[in-house]
């Protein structure tokens, strides 16, 4: 089922593009796991997707607060960033599992840090640095995945 989308993205701009690009394609019920170390342009990519769609304003990390609520372009969008979680069961404790639904986007930073009780992703993002700009691999693991990666 696996179909993997490459690029090399020279820029924090062309970073923003490729998350743009990925909002075009987005639909309600998908998980995307957002992987790469501390700067290799998560967060970047989730503000481009976010701007694309409508939201006007700033689009931080969730590092403290773990999730960012968005409702744009008809879509519930929530950023999460589990990068602080220590164990699993957290996830569990802090009731995220509501946010997984048919009429939702999930987004989410440090998704191992919630071990095997986050849902699958529908689409792996990882984002790592090269000597100059970033390289992004998009994978696709569901169908629906599969889906928006062959339009995007």
């Amino acid at each position: 089922m696996e179909q993997d989308i490459t690029l090399e993205l020279k820029n924090e701009a062309a970073t923003l593009q490729a998350g743009a690009h990925l909002s075009a394609v987005l639909i309600a019920g998908l998980t995307v796991y957002l992987h790469g170390d501390l700067g290799a342009g998560k967060t970047t990519f989730v503000r481009g997707l976010l701007h694309h769609l409508g939201h006007g304003g700033k689009v931080k990390s969730p590092t403290y607060t773990l999730v960012e609520p968005y409702t744009v372009a008809g879509l519930d969008i929530y950023h999460f960033d589990l990068y602080r979680f220590t164990d699993a069961e957290e996830w569990e404790a802090a009731g995220f599992r509501d946010y997984f639904n048919a009429q939702s986007v999930c987004l989410v930073e440090w998704p191992q840090q919630a071990g095997d009780l986050i849902p699958q992703a529908d689409i792996d993002v990882h984002l790592s640095s090269l000597e100059e700009g970033r390289l992004m691999t998009l994978s696709a693991n569901t169908q629906a995945g599969k889906k928006c990666l062959e339009l995007y």
